[in-house]
């Protein structure tokens, strides 16, 4: 593929998987997936704060989102969401990969070259497979700190995929989270 084709291959690509997260970051079922995600209330180096009123709630509830497409395979893109619960005692990192992804690996994540775990896929929807942990004050810590965050994938048990996601932002953008 020509390097200008690439990229606009993969900013369209960001754009339908920020739109899907929109979805997903709200918790909203598959079902409402006809519902347009709003749009990007504030920037935050790569992160993008987005905010929606759910459906019945008084308040909106906002979200720091960020996409990430494979350099060498346009096909596999993630998007991470980072949100405080509603009722506000809760943290969590949602993180959306592509079908196909082989579930019983998990996702792996590396903040710098530190190995911070796995965690399992909670559910598979049609516009991908969504991985989520509820953020304690240690990762939350490192995340602020970090200038690299790497989550690995796996489309084969023997060969792991690492996605880059720049953590630049990422402070002062979670310290604006209502």
């Amino acid at each position: 593929m020509k390097p200008l084709r690439a990229a606009k291959t993969r900013r369209l690509l960001r754009h339908q998987v920020a739109a899907a997260a929109s979805l997903l970051f709200l918790g909203l079922s598959a079902n409402a997936s006809h519902a347009q995600g709003g749009p990007a209330k504030a920037k935050f180096g790569d992160w993008e704060m987005r905010c929606e009123k759910p459906a019945g709630a008084t308040a909106e509830q906002c979200a720091l989102i960020q996409s990430v497409v494979a350099d060498d395979k346009s096909n596999i893109n993630l998007v991470v969401i980072v949100l405080k619960t509603s009722d506000g005692k809760s943290r969590l990192l949602r993180v959306i990969a592509p079908l196909g992804v082989l579930l019983p690996s998990g996702l792996g994540l590396k903040i710098d070259q530190t190995d911070v775990g796995r965690a399992g896929f909670v559910k598979c929807l049609p516009t991908g497979c969504v991985a989520e942990v509820m953020m304690d004050d240690k990762l939350i810590d490192q995340l602020k700190s970090g200038k690299t965050a790497t989550f690995i994938i796996h489309q084969v048990p023997e060969e792991g995929i690492g996605l880059p996601l720049t953590l630049q932002g990422f402070k002062d953008g979670f310290a604006k989270l209502p």
